[in-house]
């Protein structure tokens, strides 16, 4: 099958390759939008935004809740990593594990628990970078300079992106612009934290190029909770007048200490205590990816992109030890037709997504494997049918090949199931006043089950099982919404509804991954931002959020981990020559431990949490400082109960830390 799939990957590049030919012996074109213009803030419809078309589009014409993360955002934020950037807005909830370097941050769009990871989709410039088991994304692999803005599409992104977009997608947009520039940053911290960045970019004679590289480390605020990463990633690009060839290309590395969880007295008496002491992890990874970027006529685009990512992680504990291996290939070509509809303009993406993983998990004489074959085409049209109305339709169309097999001393193992599902959306936008804006949409969604959910095991004789019989949930979508912009101000608001069916899950009675019951999921999202004055900038978000079940015997209850309450506020001054100061605040409701699905032990306590920033500008030096978790409170991110020990566990967040940087800009 490997090969069979290699076969088809070759076929897939020679088209592309003669896309490529056909580009270089075409007349004059301009190149497609991949430099695109600086982003606004969430609810702004003037916004650029790729994330919901797959090309660059006006934020304006999509029928979808999106917010856009741009430069002055990460320049005003005390956030030290990217999933704490992304805890600031709307409908967005992290739970880190372990320490400030954010490497195991589960982020969860929309209320999915516990199953965050499969249902929350993570991009790096439009391309998957969850694993293809049940892990978080590798966070470190994205140095935060080389990061130009990130796009926030909540709701089902499964037309355009398939498997895991259920409750969204995050896309992290790196710079692509070329403009001659570098620099470096060193931090240091609490908790020993000690970071170095630096990046360079350039271009000259349609040549562009990027590079970003990072080293961090830190002690910990727990015992046994020390971390390291490193990264670089880069990009080449060669330009004409005919478009575009490129490749991008990281490595990355990071290792930390697992103290593991803390039972309810441990974490009342010393949370920064390890209850394991000894067990580590290790993950080191590489990716490429060369695509293409053109217009072949005025009225047609194409993109595409032919990449591997392959990456090795590695668990040590003075009993136990794995080693796990993954390895995917893809190829991802896609047209814009730009071909209007009688008077009114249209245009239609057309797209494939193929991908291949294979994954192997060794532990004490036993060796699991799998892999995963994945073909799916879709489409999405949008029309302008009326003077400022907007019609988009589109369809998805995927294919699941799934293979598993466990060999050990004592028992082997093998399965495969193969899974269609098909998906599709319909959506409204109105412009109602000049910048202000209303839409709807309806839809599908579906996901398949991730490689580690194929297995299982027999409850009564402990033989493995392949969980074949595990069925793709799939369910509705309602949503509507509002836009509005003005001078100094945007706003947006989202009410939606969704009905999941065969929702995949993990049942912490029989320990086993599991499809639930029918499933609801209703809620509202909102942002706004303003500034009273040039220097004053003022933002808030909010969310709330019910997920439960809807039949089966916890029909009433909730969803575990999910709060129904959650937002942020946050407030910078940029004074100019005396500094730029920001604080914000970060309020987490209470929501229903991990794993009780039944409601029966009372909930996780809410919390909120002040971080403050200040920066000075010091040319070329800009000097900064920032205080997180300023008023030191404890709480837990994550928690849970074991029945094994009848009692809680929990996941401590860390205290107040204190960090300074320094950076030197080169022009």
């Amino acid at each position: 099958m490997k090969r069979q799939q290699t076969r088809n990957l070759t076929v897939l590049a020679c088209a592309l390759a003669q896309a490529l030919s056909a580009l270089a012996a075409g007349g004059d074109s301009t190149l497609a939008a991949g430099a695109d213009s600086t982003l606004a803030a969430g609810g702004d419809p003037a916004a650029v935004v790729v994330t919901a078309s797959r090309f660059a589009d006006r934020a304006a014409r999509v029928p979808a809740s999106i917010s856009v993360i741009g430069r002055d955002d990460l320049r005003r934020s005390p956030a030290l990593n990217l999933p704490d950037l992304l805890a600031e807005r709307a409908g967005i909830q992290v739970r880190p594990l372990y320490g400030r370097l954010g490497l195991d941050s589960a982020v969860d769009l929309r209320g999915f628990g516990e199953s965050a990871t499969g249902n929350t989709l993570v991009l790096l410039d439009g391309q998957r970078l969850n694993p293809v088991d049940g892990a978080s994304p590798d966070w470190s692999t994205i140095p935060l300079g080389a990061v130009e803005r990130i796009e926030i599409l909540r709701g089902a992104g499964t037309v355009l992106y398939g498997d895991r977009a259920v409750g969204g997608v995050i896309n992290i947009v790196t710079d692509r612009s070329g403009e001659p520039r570098g620099r470096i940053e060193a931090a240091a911290g609490s908790y020993g934290y000690r970071a170095l960045d630096a990046g360079v970019a350039g271009g000259a004679a349609g040549l562009n190029y990027s590079l970003a590289a990072r080293h961090a480390e830190s002690d910990g605020y727990r015992r046994n909770n020390q971390s390291d990463q490193d990264s670089v990633a880069g990009r080449v690009g060669l330009a004409n007048g005919r478009g575009e060839v490129f490749v991008d290309f990281a490595a990355y590395r990071n290792s930390s200490g697992l103290p593991s969880s803390l039972l309810s007295a441990d974490y009342r008496e010393d949370p920064r205590r390890a209850r394991t002491p000894h067990d580590w992890q290790a993950r080191n990874g590489f990716r490429v990816r060369p695509g293409v970027v053109a217009e072949l006529t005025p009225d047609l685009s194409l993109e595409a992109e032919l990449g591997l990512q392959r990456d090795d992680d590695r668990y040590r504990s003075p009993t136990f030890a794995t080693d796990r291996d993954r390895e995917t290939s893809f190829f991802t070509p896609r047209l814009r037709w730009r071909h209007g509809l009688g008077a009114r303009p249209s245009d239609t993406v057309f797209g494939l997504d193929a991908y291949r993983s294979d994954v192997s998990n060794r532990f004490t004489g036993t060796v699991q494997q799998a892999s995963q074959d994945s073909t799916a085409l879709y489409a999405q049209n949008t029309t302008a049918v009326a003077t400022g109305t907007d019609l988009t339709l589109g369809l998805r169309s995927q294919r699941m090949r799934q293979e598993a097999r466990e060999d050990s001393a004592f028992s082997a193992l093998r399965g495969e199931a193969t899974r269609s599902r098909s998906a599709w959306e319909f959506g409204l936008s109105q412009q109602v006043a000049a910048g202000a804006r209303v839409w709807g949409r309806i839809g599908r969604v579906f996901r398949f089950p991730h490689t580690d959910e194929l297995f299982g095991f027999d409850p009564f004789t402990f033989e493995p099982t392949f969980r074949g019989d595990l069925r793709p949930q799939h369910g509705g979508l309602a949503e509507v919404g509002a836009n509005w912009r003005s001078a100094g101000a945007t706003a947006a608001v989202s009410a939606y509804g969704m009905r999941l069916k065969d929702e995949i899950g993990f049942d912490s009675d029989s320990f086993e991954n599991v499809n639930f019951p029918a499933t609801r999921r209703h809620g509202l999202d909102a942002e706004a931002t303003w500034k009273p004055l040039p220097a004053l900038a003022l933002r808030v978000a909010y969310a709330w959020t019910r997920a439960s079940f809807r039949d089966g015997p916890n029909a009433g209850r909730e969803i575990p981990l999910v709060p129904r309450h959650q937002g942020s506020a946050s407030a910078s001054w940029n004074a100019g020559a005396a500094g730029l100061y920001a604080a914000r605040v970060n309020a987490v409701g209470s929501r229903w431990y991990g794993g009780d699905l039944a409601n029966a032990r009372g909930k996780l306590a809410g919390h909120a949490t002040v971080d403050l920033m200040a920066s000075w500008n010091l040319r070329p030096w800009t000097v900064g400082v920032r205080l997180l978790n300023a008023l030191d409170k404890r709480y837990a991110p994550y928690a849970g109960y074991s029945s094994f020990r009848n009692d809680f566990f929990y996941f401590p967040a860390d205290g107040r830390s204190l960090f300074v940087t320094a950076r030197y800009d080169f022009r």
